[in-house]
């Protein structure tokens, strides 16, 4: 099977694509894969570092405020769609698989036009912009919860698979991931997602202080890549003398090892984060981004707050000393984590990558017949 894949902008989009062309090719290693992207986002760097490869084309999203702006992102929109068309042509897919992000939808409209099944993947409760565009050209639309089918056109098109929760989440497990990192004290990790988070990171730099001082437990702080010099000059500004109890990085490439080796996780609640989680049964204080299309992540996060799996701070409240006081409530009660862990167990979903795979393997039958 020859598959397309294209995703693109954060983690959150390339990794479910990530996971779809591991998956495929853990099943028959004769699956030929290549992804689309754009030179502005992160796969430029995931997806290479995964072993595949990967054709750019130019495509930005539009612009809501300032209408006149979109006349050139339309332009862009066209010429994308004949790049991909040509891309199409020349890999001979069987299906494409889209998971998000800008990039998807030219990939989509170039499938419909080549003839091409395709499907297109949502992480959220609530459809972004890009997948209500594309769903007229889907032959699937593979769907993370109940609820998105609701806000859905094409409801026929509906399959709720789940999101796909990387092969190296699933396979981690807490006592090994601990051994190999050589943790023995109580370990918190903190990220802000693929790019960082501005609020986080200037919350977990005032906090760092008492962190070093007071060495309760161990933090690996993920800033993002573009957010790690900024946050190293507001620490030395401040004059904090880092030790053993904090290490600070710009991106975590070893998420698996170092989520299953935490005793608990503090970080935005996008849909593909909160889906890891749940799988690795890791108790979270999760911090809702507000910049997001019908806020989303506060209803990702308030779904497994109710459930007893986590603890929520919306930026309005969030501060050092909440954070830091919530972080060491949940460490140091083997209870609460234990509970938590319990409870976050209920909201995994780990057969996503089979569904997908699936729904692959319809599309790749089509493609062939209609060849016949």
């Amino acid at each position: 099977m020859r598959v397309i894949y294209a995703g693109g902008g954060t983690g959150g989009h390339i990794n479910p694509a990530i996971s779809v062309a591991d998956y495929a090719r853990r099943r028959n290693d004769k699956n030929a894969a290549l992804f689309i992207g754009t030179m502005s986002g992160l796969e430029t760097k995931l997806v290479p570092k995964a072993g595949y490869d990967i054709r750019y084309i130019e495509v930005t999203g539009f612009d809501r405020k300032h209408i006149t702006k979109n006349f050139s992102t339309l332009k862009k929109l066209f010429k994308a769609v004949g790049d991909c068309k040509k891309i199409i042509k020349e890999f001979k897919p069987d299906c494409i698989v889209c998971t998000g992000g800008y990039v998807s939808g030219p990939v989509m409209m170039a499938a419909k036009k080549a003839g091409v099944p395709a499907l297109i993947h949502e992480q959220n409760v609530y459809p972004g912009l890009t997948v209500r565009g594309s769903e007229k050209y889907a032959e699937y639309l593979a769907l993370s919860f109940d609820e998105t089918v609701n806000h859905m056109k094409n409801k026929e098109k509906c399959v709720v698979t789940g999101n796909p929760v990387r092969g190296a989440i699933l396979s981690a497990d807490r006592k090994s991931a601990r051994k190999k990192l050589g943790i023995k004290k109580p370990f918190v990790l903190i990220f802000g997602g693929s790019l960082g988070a501005d609020r986080i990171n200037e919350t977990v730099v005032d906090m760092l202080a008492r962190v070093v001082k007071d060495g309760k437990f161990t933090l690996l702080f993920g800033t993002g890549d573009r957010n790690y010099e900024k946050v190293m000059r507001m620490v030395a500004e401040k004059g904090i003398a880092l030790n053993e109890n904090v290490n600070i990085v710009p991106y975590i490439d070893n998420m698996a090892d170092v989520m299953a080796a935490a005793d608990v996780v503090a970080s935005r609640s996008g849909a593909i984060t909160v889906s890891e989680l749940a799988a690795l049964k890791k108790p979270a204080i999760l911090i809702p981004s507000p910049n997001v299309v019908r806020n989303h992540q506060e209803q990702n996060a308030r779904e497994l707050e109710k459930g007893g799996a986590a603890a929520v701070i919306v930026e309005s409240e969030l501060t050092a000393d909440v954070l830091y006081d919530k972080i060491f409530e949940i460490i140091s009660d083997k209870k609460i984590t234990a509970e938590m862990s319990e409870n976050m167990a209920a909201f995994a979903k780990t057969d996503a990558l089979e569904k997908i795979y699936a729904l692959m393997e319809k599309m790749s039958e089509k493609a062939k017949e209609g060849k016949r």
